[in-house]
């Protein structure tokens, strides 16, 4: 089982199949609109327009699990992201990252790359890169700033 064989949930809850990101380097995140790690969009707005072109791509799930950051709808959530941010990256459906709930894709995140807390997540804005062939290569804590990151997305273009 790998990243591609993964489908998820659009913010109009369609099925997407995660294959449709083959090739393309991937830093998937789990995000929140009233969190204090929110300001990171811009970081990551800028870094997919920055490299786009180039196969690079964030994938954004919003996340309520931790102090309720992520209220309102997906539709609340896209507006408010594209409002203030300009965010125009791929987002999906609110998802669950922690517990016997938490979506597949983040499951088997998790087991690629464990974190502080052994696997589980702990807090919004945990970030996944993902090469081209579908590795996770590293998996960045919430304090991390998107810049930050930037070096090693680099090397996987």
């Amino acid at each position: 089982m790998g990243i591609y064989d993964f489908t998820v949930l659009n913010t109009k809850k369609e099925p997407v199949s995660l294959a449709e990101y083959k090739g393309k380097v991937l830093l998937v995140v789990n995000t929140a609109t009233g969190c204090g790690f929110t300001p990171q969009y811009e970081g990551l707005e800028a870094l997919y327009k920055k490299y786009e072109g180039q196969g690079f791509v964030v994938l954004d799930f919003p996340c309520n699990q931790f102090a309720g950051q992520a209220p309102g709808t997906e539709e609340e959530i896209v507006n408010f992201c594209q409002l203030k941010y300009d965010v125009t990256f791929p987002q999906f459906a609110k998802i669950k990252v922690n517990g016997n709930e938490a979506d597949p894709l983040y499951k088997w995140l998790k087991k690629q790359k464990g974190g502080l807390l052994g696997s589980a997540i702990k807090w919004n804005f945990t970030k996944f890169l993902i090469d081209r062939e579908g590795n996770v290569i590293e998996r960045y804590a919430p304090t991390t700033k998107p810049e930050d990151i930037e070096k090693d997305i680099l090397k996987l273009l």
